[in-house]
């Protein structure tokens, strides 16, 4: 792989105008933006967020725009098929000023892009809640303006003349409103707009010239970091760090949340940086009051564990009590001595082992089983009938009718009864078990991600200079300190921690992780490297251009995320279905057990099939049941999002970028080329291109 396919790679990653870049956040470009009706108060004005009234918030320049969009990322839990997330959506988009909205089933997180001066996150909060869903902010951002600023490091220029060429043709490329390059430092400035040009095109038009462009920065050039603070925080404390840290060089904006500990900065990373901002945090307290890295658990992972450990403990708690009904209804009737026990009258014609099953069954229906009631009634509010419906409607006819039953055979000195307690603390034992192995089965598709997430180093060696450049020292940070133009030692064997390009040494860096290519490639002054990949020989120096969320791997995993969040159309039709599948299967149900108790009454089957001291109402019924309860709409909703998720996850993980379901199915139309490329290339030996 060349330098310019690896500067095109990279560029896709980092170029604000480029089409990955343009997938990573979901940003829906409309006409025009809705017009806010006069005396109208702003959203979200007097503060709001997370923090509520506990947050304090300086911004170095002026209000939000009215143009201004913003993405911002829920976690929602309580979500378990295809209904939910249309419900979820359905409401969220209901609200003005919402552009998309985006909803992650298997990963419990909705991603909305909104005006904030039409509407707030409190109150897409509170629309998500009123649908009868828990949810909380995990994420925001002000989403990138159209001009954008960038500047590529350009080697081979010799002359005046050089420069003037790559500034002629950078100025004269369509998008591109001003240029200017410096022969001194090597570097051009261009300023260009995202939807015309790509910062990967203007790459490629410099080295039509004859020179070659590594991108240096893109975009606004504006990264955000949330710091922990420990120590004394009382209101005088936090104003310090508020002010110090707001009149620190770069920081455009700093928002404290008292209640969590945690302070948000917005800042130039040409100028300041993780290390510096803790620093000057330290310092201006005279150390009462200390930074860090805030290490936020991700509220996913954080909702899974506790729905796993809910789960769990519930499936156990149910087998305790529908062991005793399953054994006393299906396997000690055959047991002579236990059978006459089980059969003795306590009174009328009501037996001990009916007795013993409906208090047995009990808890199960009413207490382990709640959570279902309060599922089932929260889907009923929203209009949306799901699993929760079925299994409510299935286990309570079972339950009421053994109720029924059993109070009919205790008042009556001739009644047979026959109970269904068994089905009912059996179903819902069986749901808890196959919703805790979902729960589990739905970990295992994110694992892939974190598998990405792990290639980066979890520490670097900085390299420390004096006032003329020279290496004195040396010492290991935390790689989330990386700040950019550090310059960072690669030893070999070691992790690149950060993308940059090399600044002294010679190695060769094995990069299959990210870019795919199976052999080493050898990396001298001048060339870049991507963070993740591995230093096979050979000491390395490496200037650090892109850091935290700007890195070749940060945007990956982006990407991935983005993909998985993006709907297939498969999975749309799949949507669809499933909101009319609950009222169809009631209906279904119904149908069965009509078509069954009329057959009953007409003799229309031989009296044969009917089990000892049930009559036909009662089979009726027990088909009825089962045609509620065996079906499932989650399967049917779960299953594309599942696929999506672990096809490009997976594929991520083994260097192959998937843009979401609708590439996956386009891929089928395209196989066939795809082989004929790749035979083309292992067999002829020419050039791989494929289209």
């Amino acid at each position: 792989m060349g330098a310019t396919t690896r500067g095109l790679l990279l560029s896709c990653f980092h170029g604000g105008g480029s089409e990955v870049s343009r997938l990573l956040a979901l940003r829906p470009r409309y006409p025009s933006m809705p017009r806010r009706p006069k005396g109208a108060a702003v959203a979200g004005d007097g503060g709001g967020g997370e923090g509520g009234g506990g947050d304090l918030e300086a911004a170095g320049g002026a209000g939000s725009e009215e143009g201004e969009e913003k993405v911002a990322v829920f976690s929602v839990s309580g979500m378990t098929c295809a209904a939910c997330a249309g419900s979820v959506e359905k409401a969220v988009k209901r609200l003005p000023g919402i552009l998309n909205a985006a909803v992650d089933v298997l990963g419990g997180r909705a991603q909305v892009v909104f005006y904030p001066v039409f509407v707030s996150e409190n109150i897409i909060t509170e629309a998500i809640e009123d649908v009868g869903f828990e949810a909380k902010l995990i994420d925001e951002e002000v989403m990138e303006k159209n001009i954008l600023l960038c500047r590529l490091h350009i080697k081979g220029m010799a002359c005046k003349y050089c420069t003037s060429t790559v500034q002629f043709v950078l100025q004269a490329s369509p998008g591109v409103q001003r240029a200017s390059v410096a022969l001194a430092t090597e570097e051009a400035e261009i300023r260009y707009d995202r939807r015309i040009v790509s910062a990967g095109q203007l790459i490629q038009v410099v080295e039509e010239t004859g020179f070659e462009a590594i991108l240096v920065t893109t975009g606004e050039d504006r990264s955000r970091i949330d710091l922990k603070m420990d120590g004394v925080l009382d209101e005088r404390s936090l104003m310090i760090v508020k002010s110090s840290v707001q009149a620190l060089p770069g920081v455009e904006n700093i928002k404290i949340d008292t209640k969590l500990h945690k302070v948000t900065i917005s800042y130039k990373p040409e100028q300041t940086g993780p290390r510096d901002l803790i620093e000057v945090i330290k310092s201006a307290t005279s150390g009462l009051v200390n930074a860090s890295i805030y290490l936020e658990a991700d509220g996913r992972d954080q909702h899974r564990y506790v729905e796993i450990k809910q789960y769990r403990q519930s499936f156990l708690w149910s087998l305790i009590f529908t062991i005793p009904v399953f054994l006393t209804s299906m396997v000690f009737m055959y047991i002579p001595w236990l059978k006459a026990g089980l059969e003795r009258k306590v009174f009328n014609m009501m037996s001990t082992g009916e007795l013993l099953r409906w208090i047995l069954s009990t808890p199960v229906q009413f207490v382990i089983g709640r959570k279902f009631y309060a599922g089932a009634y929260k889907a009923m509010c929203r209009g949306s009938p799901n699993m929760d419906v079925l299994i409510a409607l299935g286990t309570n006819t079972a339950y009421f009718y053994s109720v029924y039953s059993v109070l009919r055979a205790a008042t009556s000195a001739n009644y047979m009864s026959t109970d269904f307690f068994e089905t009912s603390s059996m179903l819902i034992s069986f749901i808890l078990l196959g919703k805790y192995l979902e729960i589990l089965a739905k970990g295992k598709t994110s694992e892939a991600i974190a598998k990405l997430m792990d290639l980066a180093p979890e520490t670097a060696i900085l390299l420390i200079h004096d006032h003329e450049g020279n290496v004195v020292g040396e010492k290991e940070i935390d790689s989330r300190l990386i700040q950019k133009n550090d310059v960072i030692k690669v030893v070999p064997g070691g992790k690149v921690a950060s993308d940059g390009f090399v600044i002294w040494g010679q190695s060769h860096v094995n990069e299959s992780m990210i870019t795919g290519e199976s052999r080493p490639v050898a990396k001298r002054k001048g060339d870049t490297v991507i963070g993740g990949t591995v230093n096979e020989n050979g000491v390395l120096h490496v200037r650090a251009t892109f850091v935290g969320s700007e890195s070749a791997l940060a945007q990956i995993v982006r990407l991935v995320e983005s993909a998985q969040m993006a709907k297939a159309p498969v999975q749309k039709f799949a949507d669809q279905i499933s909101r009319v599948f609950v009222p169809l299967v009631i209906l279904f149900s119904l149908l069965t057990w009509l078509a069954w108790f009329v057959a009953g009454r007409l003799h229309s089957y031989p009296n044969s099939w009917l089990p000892p001291s049930m009559d036909s109402f009662q089979l009726a019924l027990q088909f009825g049941i089962s045609v509620m309860v065996i079906a499932c709409p989650c399967a049917l909703g779960l299953a594309t999002p599942t696929a999506v998720m672990v096809a490009t996850g997976v594929g991520a993980s083994q260097g192959v970028l998937i843009k979401g379901g609708q590439a996956l199915e386009s891929a089928q139309k395209v196989w066939n080329n795809v082989i004929y490329c790749v035979w083309t290339y292992m067999f002829t030996e020419k050039s791989l291109s494929c289209s």
